[in-house]
């Protein structure tokens, strides 16, 4: 998984009208099945109802990727009552897993 500012998920669909959020959650879900999850194709995204029956599928493949670190319950209903807000949080909790490996933290001496 690639660290990223919890910004990006936060402000860009603001910008881009919407479209970086189907980005975020098409490369996030391509990272984490990377991982085993099993998350089915992000087509489904864009047709009625299925979007909820996607999100319901991405959430448990957060709680497989975090390592029950966030439930599945708790990401659904982050991503789907608060949008980009819930999409944040959601990547903050990404953050935390792959922080310690991927990110070069400056040593001041």
């Amino acid at each position: 998984m690639k660290y990223r500012s919890i910004a990006a998920p936060l402000l860009l669909p603001l910008v881009t009208f919407g479209i970086y959020s189907l980005v975020w959650s098409v490369k996030t879900k391509n990272e984490m099945n990377k991982y085993g999850t099993g998350i089915p194709t992000a087509w489904l995204l864009i047709v009625p109802i299925a979007n909820i029956v996607w999100l319901w599928k991405y959430s448990v493949g957060v709680e497989v990727f975090t390592r029950r670190g966030m439930g599945r319950h708790a990401a659904f209903w982050l991503m789907l009552l608060l949008g980009t807000i819930g999409s944040a949080i959601v990547q903050h909790e990404f953050n935390r897993k792959v922080a310690p490996a991927s990110v070069n933290v400056p040593v001041s001496v």
